[in-house]
């Protein structure tokens, strides 16, 4: 059974780890532990920068998850955006990112005057994980991102 919790501060090196590993695995790209590791240390320390949650597998760590917050004028209210997903390989199809997902609805749902949706993105290759977010009931349909990177 997967169970969610907020991240302690006891996670962050399982944090920093399940991040270098999921940014290999999905754009190819190698993360700094010395950069990485002081990116999540920050939103332990600032709680405005989003929010670290892990999920349990069988008293495992399965995977972990951010959220971090966008004021939405026209809803007048924050959207939950969900970062930085990753699932341990081992627990992948298990449940795991649905259970990561009625949570942060659970979140939302009892904050209905200060939360008004969820969003996230993917990378357009990551096939795998849009079925997964097509699983648990959202859709790419809306909106396309656009970014620069500095």
């Amino acid at each position: 059974m997967v169970t969610v919790r907020d991240a302690h501060k006891n996670d962050i090196n399982c944090i920093v780890e399940f991040q270098i590993n999921m940014a290999e695995e999905t754009e190819n790209l190698i993360l700094h532990e010395d950069v990485i590791t002081p990116g999540v240390e920050a939103v332990f320390g600032d709680h405005n920068k989003g929010r670290y949650f892990v999920a349990e597998y069988e008293d495992d760590i399965a995977g972990s998850l951010l959220i971090t917050y966008e004021w939405s004028d026209w809803r007048n209210g924050l959207v939950l955006w969900i970062q930085s997903v990753y699932v341990k390989s081992e627990y992948r199809g298990k449940g795991v990112f649905k259970a990561f997902y009625k949570h942060i609805q659970g979140v939302m749902n009892n904050n209905p005057e200060e939360y008004k949706g969820i969003r996230l993105y993917v990378d357009k290759t990551n096939v795998g994980a849009q079925k997964v977010y097509d699983a648990v009931g959202m859709n790419g349909n809306h909106y396309q991102m656009y970014e620069w990177m500095g």
